[in-house]
């Protein structure tokens, strides 16, 4: 039987209102909608909000820079496009402009996938940290970076009073209605909505420390085999025992920046994200995996001979912790039906790709795919906590079995998440409907027209490396 997982046990609620005194602590802001996390999900669940330019909005960040995990360690968008040989671009609408203002400066460019899990969007992580940047000052957004939730007082009909921490100390919010883009779902923990915790039912997919290399020679790494040949390498570097690799397998690819490549490659698992001593452990482990594996790639790999590690990812890139239970559930048979539900707010063509520990101990990655590489759509109703009226979920923290998870966490997926979350707010807002009961229909016309894609395209896209602005919504 599944734990219900809720942060309030008896007598909390007094003693949290002893530590914070709300009464007392300044306001920071009211705001009609609050975005939790600035993730891309979050900034996009913000930019749908503020640019209907009708109600006020607020995105607060830990962090001093937007984007999450599309800037703190990756630097490609998957979900755009579905794999096979006759691909479909199925997310557009605000997450396509987002690309849209990087392919303007020269700063993506379109690559296949290691795995053949689709075409992936290669970008400039540092130059879209400017565009978080201006995106959400177009669309009218407030942002507080270096801000985190620690606290929800009350949730009531005119409104859910939160408190946050600053370095010039703690403040209160009061908003209308609320997004949690965090991620870790930290608003719904400390509101009390119900959740799974990764690990639960099936062991929750590994970490991983990204890392990135300069001074490559991408050209003699090409011309000694690519990443067929680093797969082999690897497999026998383990095998041999010459170098102490996480995995026998990962991917290396090339950068916009000339002679630089990131790495998926450090696989840290059976730690928990959500333990402070065990997330301190992971971080420390996911630095020592990078820089085994940086040793492997200047002894053993072609065109690797002078490259060295330029960074690391801001901190190790968490793939699941909690997972909101929602007015519906997208599980793997929703994915595996490759079928559109009602109440669809976008779709997702992406397999089932689930890093985790195998059977033996061994590192593995388990993939699925859709049949015959179909898509399915994603209902409203996961984005919706159990019992909510103020409330939405976007990003990973949605409605999902552990699963349905691993092929609908692509940053293509949340972002269409956040966007549809975004207008949802404002919807209900505008109409006096709540969570649960807002008219979907109405919500789906509105994507629509705001270039959202809720039907497979008949046409293929053009996944060349320079394709994206070939391809059509």
């Amino acid at each position: 039987m599944l734990t219900v997982w809720r942060n309030f046990i008896k007598g909390s609620e007094e003693i949290m209102a002893e530590i914070f005194n709300c009464m007392d602590m300044p306001l920071l802001m009211e705001t009609d909608i609050l975005v939790v996390g600035g993730g891309s999900a979050g900034c996009l669940a913000a930019m749908s909000a503020g640019q209907q330019g009708e109600n006020s909005v607020l995105l607060i960040e830990r962090y001093g820079f937007l984007g999450g995990s599309s800037t703190q360690m990756l630097d490609t968008f998957y979900g755009f496009f579905t794999p096979g040989d006759s691909p479909r671009k199925v997310v557009a609408g605000l997450p396509g402009q987002v690309v849209d203002v990087l392919d303007g400066t020269g700063d993506i460019f379109l690559r296949a996938n290691t795995y053949g899990a689709g075409t992936g969007v290669n970008y400039n992580p540092e130059r879209l940290k400017l565009v978080w940047d201006q995106l959400l000052q177009q669309a009218g957004v407030k942002v507080a970076l270096h801000t985190s939730l620690v606290g929800v007082e009350k949730m009531e009909q005119e409104g859910i009073l939160c408190v946050v921490w600053h370095k010039s100390g703690f403040y209160k919010i009061k908003a209308s209605r609320v997004i949690d883009a965090s991620g870790d779902a930290d608003f719904c923990h400390l509101a009390g909505y119900a959740y799974e915790k990764a690990g639960e039912v099936a062991a929750a997919q590994s970490m991983t420390t990204t890392f990135r290399m300069s001074n490559v020679d991408l050209d003699q790494f090409e011309r000694a085999g690519g990443k067929n040949m680093l797969k082999e390498k690897m497999g026998l570097a383990v095998e041999q025992g010459r170098h102490p690799l996480p995995r026998k397998e990962g991917s290396a690819h090339a950068m916009c920046q000339v002679g630089c490549i990131s790495t998926v490659a450090v696989k840290v698992g059976h730690l928990d994200p959500l333990n402070v001593f065990e997330m301190s452990q992971a971080e420390e482990e996911g630095r020592r995996q990078a820089f085994i594996l940086e040793k492997f790639f200047q002894d053993d790999v072609p065109g690797y001979e002078r490259a060295s590690i330029i960074g690391l990812s801001h901190q190790i890139g968490v793939r699941e912790t909690r997972r909101v239970y929602g007015e519906a559930r997208l599980d793997k048979e929703g994915c595996m039906s490759g079928r559109a539900v009602n109440d669809s707010i976008f779709l997702c063509g992406a397999p089932i790709e689930d890093h985790r520990q195998g059977a033996n101990g061994e590192d593995e990655t388990y993939w699925q795919y859709i049949p015959g590489g179909g898509v399915y759509g994603v209902s409203y109703q996961t984005t919706v906590p159990q019992g909510s009226e103020q409330v939405w979920v976007a990003g990973r923290c949605f409605s999902a079995t552990h699963e349905a998870h691993a092929s609908c966490r692509s940053m293509a997926q949340t972002m269409a998440m956040g966007q549809a979350t975004g207008l949802a707010a404002v919807l209900s807002l505008q109409y006096g409907e709540s969570a649960r009961d807002l008219d979907v229909k109405r919500l789906q016309e509105g994507l629509v027209d705001r270039g959202a894609i809720l039907e497979l395209p008949e046409k293929p896209a053009d996944i060349s490396r320079e394709g994206w602005g070939k391809s059509i919504d």
